[in-house]
């Protein structure tokens, strides 16, 4: 007899699979509508180049003259995207116009550059060079410097700092001679976040100067315990040596090219293969008295909060500055942003208050220019309409200005904006601020305790309904606070890993009705998995929940572009060399910028790949009167009618038979099945006590929505 088999919406992870009969227990890359599960939509690439680093912040705008931007923050550098083009406009910390500037080394890549004074670079910092002139003893020339982005390798002075060309020099060697004029960006943070080592922080605690640095003779993969190095002579006899992200450590030190004896991925780093040129650092000192990993002291990473007030970006670094950039300039993306005058020097981040137009800076300074004031619970905001005047933030009896301090938590997560207040979370609690005239501009009420937000993007507001991910829990505030039940609850919170929590971020598909977490799971220091839940499906009765294996740093929704946009983190990536945003010696990976809900497959750098997607079901029975039985009979399905609602090229559908809830999955002996429009019916001998459906594909230009799948089943005796 033919059966119609159904599954409820969203996906089950918190029973077995013979308890989740009639659901789905899993799959990748899937969503569902309207109860049923389809495919995910593609997504293609925008921008013709990769931006550097690990992009954290992504915010959209229409200025006054109807130009649609994008700004985008990454560890490295700020960006705006306007017409399929990035440009750079982070802002310079400091600019030194040098002489007799250059010092190298014949066959090596290592170039020293001495300031005329202290130049306040740190390692991984970002320089700019250009107005060069030539170097005696030197075969690098303009061409290796002008209008070149450097990432500093090494500081072995207060006063010289190094880089590493992407080839050896071949000259004789400088020794002090040339000029260049040197833009230092500000610098924002490492691209992850990471537990720090020693008895603290600052020198004690991985921030080492003076380390000696060599290059790999050639390229080494994860495994090996020993390689080649330009010259070795000034590294000790044992010690250990930092590669790209991954310190080694050594016992052996044959003069002058190999170290030997290695223990891959020290203190807590990965393994990894490292290719041909890498700097190699001295790093004996570099956790200081080869302290172990504290997990008490962490590393926050580089972190921006985006905001627009008017025509104008303003941009903060988490824990430090905050910088404007006009859009609507001739010049605009010709210029760089700068300051925010007479603004705070240090917040955790800045948002605007709208429309009542105050900017308001989170976990800020007490003393406006003094760091050292920052408190990590204390709100700033502004004059109305007034941000960077010498009154904008005195509070005073004729403006709107004032300052608020939070009674319940350590510190203030974040915020976001929603429909008539402001949502703001501490580590512990969710209140409420809501802008009220004067004399007071805002008021602030407490809503809820024990629901403190995890990381500081982790949260999304959607028609009056604020969304986020808690350390112990999914979260809604409606005007009143709820915990969302879960049903793929234990499998997120036992897959995560909590100590990179600024990884965790949110994002809002309104063309779906998804609010989507991104996390980083155990073994990964940056979001690698999903979680996603669908506030439109969903009833009291069946949440509607998917996880999967997108990968994204930041996400925006539709509004301005017409479809969402977010970034993919490659940590080991580069930029061509022939473009403009490339940063030699760069070690933080590179981020892509992808518009989703485009076409069925990904576009990278010009390649089409597909989108492998999934849906497995739970396992189902037969009893006497049809699929309703509690395994007491063995099923035979002789053959399976397939009903998709939406199908582009192949699909395969594979029956997963088994006897016992404790046996392996085994596929019927004539499938997996490939099945297009055209195929009316599988012909199948399967059998077993119980049996589960999955549907994928496997190519490029493939779709899937599911309709009701029929099977021709008969009970076939208990043994």
């Amino acid at each position: 007899m033919l059966q119609k088999v159904g599954f409820q919406p969203g996906f089950n992870k918190q029973v077995t699979s013979t308890g989740g009969e009639g659901q789905w227990k899993g799959g990748d890359n899937v969503r569902f509508r309207y109860g049923t599960p389809e495919k995910i939509g593609g997504w293609a690439q925008l921008g013709s180049f990769d931006i550097t680093g690990r992009n954290t912040a992504i915010h959209h705008f229409v200025n006054a003259s109807g130009i649609k931007f994008a700004a985008l923050g990454t560890n490295r550098i700020l960006y705006v995207y306007s017409g399929g083009i990035f440009y750079d406009i982070h802002p310079i910390k400091s600019t030194a116009t040098l002489t007799n500037a250059f010092s190298t080394t014949n066959n090596s890549t290592a170039v020293t550059i001495t300031f005329a004074s202290t130049h306040n670079a740190d390692k991984g910092d970002i320089i700019l060079l250009d107005n060069f002139t030539a170097i005696t003893g030197s075969n690098f020339s303009a061409s290796d410097f002008d209008d070149k982005k450097f990432q500093v390798t090494s500081i072995p002075t207060s006063t010289t700092l190094t880089v590493t060309m992407p080839s050896a020099e071949t000259g004789s060697g400088a020794s002090t001679s040339g000029g260049i004029r040197v833009q230092h960006y500000y610098p924002v943070g490492p691209a992850v976040e990471v537990a720090t080592a020693g008895w603290g922080l600052g020198s004690w605690g991985g921030v080492q100067q003076g380390q000696f640095t060599s290059t790999l003779s050639s390229s080494i993969n994860a495994s090996q315990t020993s390689f080649t190095m330009a010259s070795t002579s000034s590294f000790p006899s044992s010690g250990t040596v930092l590669i790209d992200n991954e310190l080694i450590t050594y016992t052996g030190n044959t003069p002058g090219t190999t170290l030997s004896g290695l223990t891959r991925g020290a203190l807590g780093t990965t393994a990894a293969s490292h290719s041909n040129g890498a700097v190699v650092t001295d790093a004996s000192n570099y956790f200081s008295w080869n302290g172990t990993t504290s997990g008490d002291i962490i590393t926050a990473p580089g972190l921006w909060s985006i905001d627009n007030f008017g025509n104008k970006i303003i941009a903060t670094i988490a824990g430090a500055e905050t910088f404007e950039w006009d859009s609507d300039l001739l010049t605009a993306t010709n210029t760089r942003a700068t300051i925010l005058a007479n603004a705070p020097t240090a917040s955790a981040f800045s948002l605007v208050s709208t429309p009542d137009r105050h900017l308001i800076f989170f976990g800020t300074e007490t003393t406006i220019g003094t760091p050292s004031t920052k408190d990590e619970m204390f709100i700033r905001f502004s004059d109305q309409e007034n941000i960077d005047t010498t009154t904008s933030y005195a509070p005073s009896a004729t403006n709107t200005a004032g300052t608020q301090r939070l009674a319940d938590g350590s510190k203030i997560i974040g915020a976001i904006r929603g429909r008539d207040a402001i949502y703001v979370w501490t580590d512990t609690s969710l209140f409420i601020m809501r802008f009220v005239g004067a004399p007071f501009t805002f008021s602030f009420q407490q809503v809820g305790t024990n629901c403190g937000l995890i990381g500081k993007n982790a949260a999304v507001e959607v028609d009056g309904a604020a969304y986020w991910m808690s350390e112990n829990g999914f979260f809604r505030y409606t005007g009143k606070l709820e915990s969302l039940p879960c049903l793929v609850e234990d499998f997120v919170y036992d897959d995560i890993n909590t100590i990179p929590k600024q990884h965790v971020n949110a994002g809002l598909n309104n063309l779906f009705g998804e609010v989507t977490w991104f996390y980083p799971n155990s073994g990964s220091g940056v979001a690698n998995r999903m979680v996603a839940y669908n506030y439109l499906d969903s009833t009291p009765q069946r949440p509607v929940w998917t996880t999967g294996t997108l990968a994204r740093t930041a996400w925006r929704d539709s509004a301005v572009f017409g479809q969402p946009h977010a970034t993919e983190y490659d940590a080991s990536g580069t930029t061509p060399t022939n473009n403009k945003d490339h940063v030699v010696g760069c070690t933080d990976g590179v981020s892509t910028y992808f518009e989703h809900e485009k076409g069925l497959d990904q576009v990278k750098e010009g390649v089409t790949s597909a989108i492998l997607a999934n849906i497995e079901s739970g396992d189902f029975d037969i009893g006497s009167n049809g699929l309703d039985g509690d395994g007491e009979f063995i099923m035979k399905i002789r053959r399976v009618l397939p009903d998709f609602l939406t199908q582009t090229g192949d699909s395969v559908v594979t029956l997963n038979l088994r006897d016992y809830p404790n046996d392996s999955n085994v596929s019927s002996s004539l499938g997996p099945f490939t099945v297009n429009t055209a195929t009316q019916k599988i012909d199948t001998r399967a059998r077993a006590r119980s049996v589960a459906i999955k549907i994928s594909n496997s190519s490029t230009s493939q779709f899937w929505k599911l309709g009701t799948f029929r099977l021709d089943i008969q009970p076939d005796g208990r043994r």
